[in-house]
């Protein structure tokens, strides 16, 4: 919602701008000039990315639009699901969860919070690190590393989109001179015709300039920087839950490595302390 009202009030400003100086809007709606613009950004991006940062970078921008950001109530429920699987493993040991990573969309535990189980990077980050644990003798020290290497390589795929998305509204402005100087080509070809016709002509041009500077720095560059936020937000969620487990692996308790895992939540998102131990309390309530 907020990315629509930011589009509507960058457009809405520059054409109340325009208007206050008696600007003709017909003069700004130059159908040549979008097509040579975005037909050549389009091109050029498809040109420049191989066909799954294509469709990634196509899903992430619309996700921009309906996609909610990450918040309070969705770490909270992560941190209430790693809570009860690390009781779980208290109480029975980590051979006891090996039907829940193994089979997470049938498991009676992650099936019960529906942010986790609706998001595969961090249900199978969850579920292959536990794994590792259970198959493996790696020391925690080892499966930290092993996590962070595997969180810069999820980083690596989740910036992807922000970076070809960042590309192409760098490329507008030069695309926008590009259909520019064709107006101008047109309009050499006009150099007999009356002076309004010549300067309607050349005003035609500079259309094509204002709208690839208008769409690199009005619209498409924020756009890719909403998705880098967001694949940033990812990045934090994972963090969060290498914490957790790696405090596990440790020894640490259950309510001592989601208090680790708590303190590693972004403050503008973090749950108080107090607030989370009301959580907890109706967790172990309702067991």
């Amino acid at each position: 919602m907020f990315v629509i009202i930011g589009i509507v009030v960058v457009l809405g400003m520059i054409v109340a701008g325009y208007l206050m100086e008696h600007g003709n809007l017909s003069v700004l709606f130059q159908p040549a000039e979008f097509v040579i613009i975005f037909g050549a950004a389009i091109g050029s991006f498809v040109i420049s990315n191989p066909k799954k940062i294509i469709s990634g970078t196509i899903r992430d921008a619309l996700k921009v639009f309906t996609a909610p950001d990450i918040g309070k109530a969705q770490y909270i429920e992560l941190l209430l699901c790693l809570n009860e699987i690390f009781f779980k493993v208290k109480r029975e040991g980590f051979l006891a969860i090996e039907a829940d990573v193994d089979n997470p969309h049938e498991s009676a535990t992650f099936t019960k919070y529906k942010s986790v189980i609706s998001d595969h990077h961090v249900m199978d980050f969850i579920c292959d690190n536990f794994r590792t644990i259970i198959s493996t003798n790696m020391t925690p020290s080892e499966l930290e590393d092993l996590m962070d290497v595997d969180i810069e390589a999820q980083h690596h795929d989740h910036m992807a989109s922000s970076e070809a998305i960042t590309r192409v509204a760098d490329a507008l402005p030069g695309l926008g001179i590009v259909a520019a100087v064709l107006g101008v080509v047109l309009t050499m070809g006009k150099i007999s015709e009356p002076p309004e016709v010549l300067g309607h002509s050349i005003g035609s041009a500079l259309v094509g300039t204002f709208i690839g500077i208008l769409s690199c720095y009005g619209i498409l560059g924020p756009i890719g920087t909403n998705v880098e936020h967001k694949a940033k937000a990812k990045g934090n969620v994972l963090n969060v839950i290498k914490i957790a487990i790696v405090s596990t692996a440790q020894g640490a308790a259950p309510q001592a490595a989601i208090e680790s895992a708590r303190r590693a939540v972004p403050v503008d998102s973090r749950p108080e302390f107090n607030e989370f131990a009301e959580e907890l309390k109706k967790w172990k309530d309702s067991q």
